[in-house]
């Protein structure tokens, strides 16, 4: 509320006698002391009527959803989605048929959570017409009137209660949510995959997801969404030793799967092609990891696999070890931080400035002293595999019985 971009919208719009809120996700997050991403918007006014007394302030001005009085306001670094009040006339979920309504209470009594319903006053006053305060308080994720009611009007709703549970919820969830989600788990099929994808990957990179995620098996949830996840226990114990949260480590911890399986479970949830590929590397890695490898392998899998890859498949194999072994593993990630990742300098040209004609040959003479220098622990220079590489050419002549003579360098 004091950014330079805020105060101007709260100033324009004021101006033109429009009234408005902050509302959802800024200010819950705002109130738990958590970062603010997106600002929301509410106000009493039409959209046309918005649009009107921004563009006349000289503000960029979007109609990103009209259908539902939606209009976002660009004004840098922020962009504000400000909605008119509404009541829902036939609930479609994202499509559904609304009604404009000048009315704040209506439109809090449309809302998903109580938490997501609370409106801030430009002036500070906060207007809570559906207990959010207290749930939130109490860091109770309860949905606004009847759940079941709520989820039938959008599904998605069904995955946010268990993804809010575990970023935001203490304690036991709530009763009434829970057998709502228990009933009506079988309406997820009508999801969009990449509607599930998206919370999916919210709710694991909560801080401990685990517990929510067995709320999830228990009430018939999880096996919906995600039929692979049974692999709780090496997920929980790769928790205890990750240094940061992250998603997809998390899901390919989680999942029973082999390579074509995470091609198809990333195929199923519409991930990114870098989504995918990090998923199918760990289930079924390039090169394998092994906690009790001596430095020099571990220098190698580092380089083979890199930075990123290796540090994902060790903190794995650490799930599935002891947890005697979590102390190598921790010793491991910091050797992966501090190691440069060595670059292999001879190239085709050199060898073909040695002598050695263009063609298949010089591949696979690369491919041996590479090997070479990968086996020295990498610690051989460029002028050193250069000697090398003559060794063997000077060796290939020998073989075939032409000249060995070396042209000059």
């Amino acid at each position: 509320m004091n950014e330079r971009a805020t105060r101007r919208l709260v100033r324009v719009l004021k101006g033109g006698g429009i009234a408005l809120r902050f509302v959802g996700g800024a200010v819950r997050d705002t109130l738990l002391r958590r970062p603010v991403g997106d600002i929301d918007v509410a106000t009493s006014a039409a959209p046309e009527a918005v649009m009107a007394c921004l563009q006349e302030a000289g503000i960029k001005v979007a109609p990103t959803g009209l259908a539902h009085g939606t209009v976002t306001a660009v004004i840098s670094p922020r962009h504000f989605e400000i909605t008119t009040l509404r009541h829902d006339v036939e609930p479609l979920g994202r499509h559904a048929r609304v009604a404009f309504v000048d009315d704040w209470k209506v439109d809090a009594e449309r809302r998903d959570f109580t938490m997501n319903a609370l409106f801030l006053d430009p002036d500070g006053t906060i207007l809570d017409y559906v207990g959010g305060i207290d749930d939130l308080r109490e860091r109770r994720v309860r949905f606004v009137g009847d759940p079941e009611t709520r989820i039938r009007e959008d599904v998605l709703r069904l995955l946010r209660f268990y993804r809010f549970h575990a970023q935001i919820g203490r304690g036991l969830a709530d009763g009434p949510a829970r057998a709502a989600c228990c009933l009506l788990a079988p309406l997820l099929s009508r999801l969009s995959a990449e509607r599930v994808a998206a919370d999916l990957l919210k709710l694991m990179g909560a801080r401990d997801p685990v517990p929510t995620l067995e709320l999830m098996a228990e009430d018939g949830v999880l096996p919906v969404v995600l039929p692979e996840a049974t692999r709780m226990p090496r997920l929980e114990a790769m928790l205890a030793v990750e240094p940061d949260p992250d998603p997809i480590r998390r899901l390919a911890a989680l999942v029973d799967v082999d390579r074509e399986g995470a091609l198809a479970l990333a195929r199923r949830l519409k991930f990114s092609n870098l989504q995918r590929d990090r998923l199918a590397a760990l289930a079924a890695p390039a090169w394998p990891v092994d906690l009790a490898a001596d430095l020099r392998a571990q220098r190698r899998g580092l380089y083979h696999l890199g930075t990123e890859l290796y540090r994902d498949l060790l903190l794995m194999r650490a799930a599935e070890a002891p947890p005697s072994n979590r102390r190598r593993a921790r010793a491991l990630l910091r050797l992966a931080a501090r190691t440069k990742q060595p670059i292999f300098r001879l190239k085709g040209r050199d060898l073909q400035m040695l002598g050695l004609k263009r063609g298949p040959e010089v591949g696979r003479l690369l491919r041996e002293l590479e090997a070479w220098w990968e086996a020295g622990d990498f610690r051989a220079t460029r002028g050193a595999c250069l000697k090398e590489a003559k060794v063997r050419i000077a060796a290939r002549r020998s073989a075939s019985g032409t000249s060995s003579k070396m042209p000059r360098r």
